[in-house]
């Protein structure tokens, strides 16, 4: 009998851990249909960005950006969004939930407590079995502190919170200094998961034109790293959902994640580079290294975390000591 990958996520039943995450393949419903014929677990929209809402013709009113907690706040909001931008995503969710029998996360990026985030209400009505809230941000402001990020960030997600009844999760970056802090902070604030790691779209520098150029480029295994530590040390400490993402290609990436105690484990940049058969690859392959080492999906999960595992150390600075002792003997 085939290994039974039902899971659960956000408080949704998953036929299996595999998730879609945004991606140019999760804004069309040809492939959102394809990835569910893969089998995926379930999809995550395309973001819809703070600026994109934004009216396109100039500015963002203050009441958009630091609205006041007051009546007069949505009808200042709806006002000065761009309702072209937001009635196609809206579409978009509304076509996918009645298209597909996975669940369907809409996704919203951006950083400033503001009037806005009624968008995630909206998105909620249209029929978002969740909302993935995505803080992405590159701080570069000199006197802003660690601590005043964070409150930016805590009073953002209350703020979402505040208008939704769906599940919410948060994708995040790892920059933070103490990042457990922040993660119980968060479950504090009632998320429902967290969605690690953010990754940041670094620039390039064109050295022939002499100007920056973007410098997007899909993630590569490695990456998975930074989230499989971090992942084992919240796994049993945070209660809220746990996602893996950035680096997911391989069966053997999916089954590190799930070990370490994700939940689910979020692809991208494989689908993109080898084409959404690749997730039908990944699913197969976990189901048979279940079915080899005799265990289920609810065994494994967690299995190699930090409390589960018999060297709590090597998720700690112990590790880098033993990584550069290695790395000299090799010399």
């Amino acid at each position: 009998m085939p290994a039974d990958l039902t899971t659960t996520y956000l408080g949704l039943t998953l036929e299996c851990p595999l998730v879609a995450s945004s991606s140019p393949l999760t804004g069309k419903l040809e492939s959102l249909r394809a990835l569910a014929e893969q089998g995926v677990g379930a999809v995550v929209l395309p973001s819809l960005f703070e600026e994109e809402v934004a009216n396109g013709d100039g500015p963002p009113s203050d009441a958009l950006w630091h609205a006041d907690e007051h009546a007069g706040e949505a009808a200042s909001y709806m006002a000065t969004v761009d309702r072209d931008h937001l009635d196609a995503y809206l579409d978009l969710v509304r076509d996918a939930r009645r298209e597909l029998e996975i669940p369907v996360v809409a996704s919203l990026n951006g950083v400033t407590p503001g009037g806005w985030t009624r968008t995630a209400e909206l998105l909620q009505e249209a029929g978002a079995d969740a909302i993935e809230l995505n803080v992405y941000a590159v701080e570069t402001d000199p006197y802003a502190s660690g601590a005043s990020i964070e409150e930016r960030m805590l009073r953002l997600v209350l703020a979402v919170r505040r208008e939704v009844r769906v599940p919410l999760a948060v994708k995040l970056s790892p920059y933070y200094t103490a990042f457990a802090n922040v993660a119980h902070r968060l479950t504090d604030a009632r998320v429902d998961g967290l969605v690690l790691f953010n990754r940041f779209v670094q620039p390039d520098v064109d050295i022939g034109a002499i100007e920056v150029a973007p410098g997007f480029e899909l993630s590569r295994p490695e990456e998975l790293r930074v989230a499989l530590r971090w992942l084992a040390i919240l796994r049993g400490r945070v209660d809220v959902s746990l996602a893996a993402t950035g680096g997911i290609h391989t069966t053997e990436d999916a089954v590190k994640a799930i070990l370490v105690g994700a939940d689910v484990v979020m692809t991208a940049s494989a689908l993109l580079r080898e084409g959404i058969g690749r997730l039908g690859d990944i699913r197969t392959g976990l189901a048979a290294w279940l079915d080899e080492h005799e265990t289920s999906l609810a065994v494994a999960r967690g299995r190699l975390s930090q409390i589960a595992c018999g060297n709590p150390r090597a998720y700690e600075r112990a590790q880098y000591v033993e990584t550069v002792g290695a790395a000299n003997a090799m010399r």
